[in-house]
């Protein structure tokens, strides 16, 4: 396919020859994400500032790199400390584009409000809101009364959304691939971009480029069957075994990698990153076990069997972001 060759582009070392014909267009998609960035920041400046903190978390590349385990993991460790969370997302591919807000529970339809705001409702006990507005989101969550810090499920690149803590995640196998921004590279903004953030949280990384960089790794929590979920097990369970892996997330072969990691024998079936995923794409002739990530188990639950397992992973953070951003934290709200 011409999205998976594109990426594969995004990430070689050098450019292919005529790929240089579209330096052009990343010349002038770099100036209009710098005047953007400008505008939107000035036009936030003129707005009420939030009563509470606000994280946002986020990436400056196109693709998954870990994001949504990372705010599981937050809202957890700020939930510990007797904070109350609440959380704002655009609803990727919400049926109707969620210009308003919509407040979303662990029952709600993930083509109304999109599969990552239903998967935190279903590992996170927090208010959660969607919208493409995001100041709109936030502003709802205010006026509940029910949080004391608010995190952006993305939204790096959302400037007219004022924020006091920003984290990148990078992907540490892909990084910053060839360096250059859309359409040409993977970027969706200058590398600079992370000059100017708080955090630089790197999921499984070969190296650091910095002394800033904070390691994370996704690990294995357990495996539940998809149409009974109290029905549970180790992924070690499955050692030796062929298998089905299916994956809609940005990054399918970082799935596939753990599996295959932990001494499984996977029939690969990568799909795009927020794939609607039908009964067909998810039934097989064999009696294989299918295994899933959750973001695609929250889409694939009216026409799940006892065939269908789903894999839960836990983010594992460098201690020391942790502590730091706690810090921080208790410094913000002594304001």
């Amino acid at each position: 396919m011409i999205r998976e060759w594109v990426q594969q582009q995004w990430y070689r070392k050098n450019l292919t020859p005529w790929f240089w014909i579209f330096i052009p267009l990343s010349l002038i998609y770099g100036i209009i994400t710098i005047v953007r960035r400008w505008i939107l920041r000035q036009s936030a400046i003129n707005v009420q500032s939030s009563k509470v903190p606000i994280i946002v978390v986020g990436n400056i590349t196109v693709g998954g790199t870990g994001k949504t385990p990372l705010v599981i993991h937050i809202a957890k460790l700020l939930k510990q400390h007797s904070l109350r969370v609440g959380i704002v997302s655009r609803g990727y591919l919400g049926s109707k584009g969620n210009k308003e807000p919509h407040w979303v529970f662990a029952n709600s339809d993930p083509n109304q409000v999109g599969d990552e705001p239903v998967l935190l409702a279903k590992r996170l006990f927090c208010p959660i809101v969607v919208a493409s507005d995001r100041p709109k989101a936030v502003q709802a969550l205010l006026d509940s009364g029910q949080v004391d810090v608010i995190i952006s499920d993305d939204g790096l690149q959302h400037y007219a959304l004022k924020r006091n803590i920003e984290i990148a995640v990078l992907d540490g196998k892909r990084r910053l691939g060839n360096g250059w921004v859309l359409p040409i590279g993977p970027l969706r903004e200058s590398k600079s971009r992370l000059n100017s953030v708080d955090y630089i949280v790197v999921n499984s990384p070969i190296t650091f480029d910095n002394d800033q960089e904070y390691d994370m790794e996704l690990r294995p929590r357990m495996v539940y069957r998809g149409n009974e979920p109290g029905t549970q097990q180790p992924l070690s369970g499955f050692q030796g075994q062929t298998i089905h892996a299916l994956a809609g997330i940005g990054f399918p072969d970082r799935f596939f990698e753990l599996l295959k990691s932990h001494g499984l024998n996977i029939i690969e079936h990568p799909f795009p990153d927020h794939y609607r995923f039908t009964q067909k794409d998810i039934q097989f002739k064999d009696e294989f076990p299918i295994l899933m990530t959750e973001k695609d188990a929250v889409k694939c639950g009216g026409f799940m069997d006892d065939r269908h397992w789903v894999l839960a992973v836990d983010a594992a953070v460098n201690p020391l972001f942790d502590m730091r951003l706690l810090t921080q934290m208790q410094e913000l709200r002594r304001g």
